[in-house]
């Protein structure tokens, strides 16, 4: 379980491990046509009745998606909630000088678009995959219908926004006070802690990816990266990375 009374915790490191938990993938285990036997439901759909379960398996259909499809496009009305089953998605907004700015890395068994439900259904933020995905459409109305008349449905899935919202207000807030030594810190940890909860990872984005993510230009990202594997706290391997010195990017991390 996470301990959350240690007081020499930053809330950054607190809205990781809350981040982590809350997304922790279950082990994978064969799909099924219907939600009720679904062994990838989310917390929230856990808590749906029988009659409920049925009413979203009647009102949903399962997709695969290639790895670097654009799944959402901002500006365009929801119609459907995507349940991410597998796979991991880029949350990303267009600047108006046109290049990206990566939000987040969403994890298997979330939800895309419940911030823009809650807000005019007009969907504010663009997802791409990263990976091959599996997902679930759902029905607005339908989905809409069971927040309303569950209780303990429409719980998990603000207590989800919520954390999400406190995990990313946390993290903007720690990278607009950062220097590029920091903020590549900050990814790597993100990456480690939360994507893949791992020292050794496939990094799934591009170093103008990376950079856009921590708001920075492709050289800083790439010149820091390599001063990172000279000394050793990183061995980079193409996309490969293993973080050798964990405690030191947390020092990098906390002198920004």
């Amino acid at each position: 379980m996470i301990n959350i009374t240690k007081k020499k915790e930053s809330n950054l490191y607190l809205c990781i491990q809350i981040y982590r938990y809350s997304n922790m993938t279950r082990t994978p285990k064969p799909a099924t046509n219907k939600c009720h036997d679904c062994l990838d439901k989310s917390c929230a759909t856990e808590k749906l009745s029988e009659t409920e379960l049925e009413l979203i398996t009647n009102n949903r259909y399962i997709s695969e998606i290639n790895r670097k499809t654009n799944i959402l496009n901002a500006g365009y009305p929801i119609s459907h909630i995507i349940y991410l089953r597998s796979g991991l998605v880029k949350e990303y907004l267009i600047k108006p000088d046109n290049k990206e700015q990566i939000l987040q890395i969403i994890l298997p068994h979330s939800y895309l678009g419940l911030t823009s439900l809650f807000g005019d259904k007009i969907n504010h933020y663009s997802y791409s995959a990263l990976t091959e995905l599996k997902v679930c459409y759902i029905d607005i109305d339908i989905f809409t219908q069971m927040i309303k008349s569950n209780g303990n449905f429409a719980f998990e899935i603000l207590s989800s926004v919520g954390r999400e919202s406190l995990y990313n207000f946390h993290r903007f807030i720690a990278q607009s006070n950062k220097k590029t030594y920091g903020r590549i810190a900050d990814m790597l940890i993100y990456f480690s802690r939360v994507v893949f909860s791992s020292t050794k990872f496939q990094i799934p984005l591009s170093r103008r990816e990376i950079a856009d993510m921590v708001g920075t230009s492709r050289e800083s990202t790439g010149r820091v990266l390599a001063k990172f594997n000279d000394e050793e706290i990183i061995t980079i391997s193409g996309k490969n990375i293993v973080i050798n010195n964990i405690k030191k990017l947390d020092k990098i991390s906390r002198l920004g």
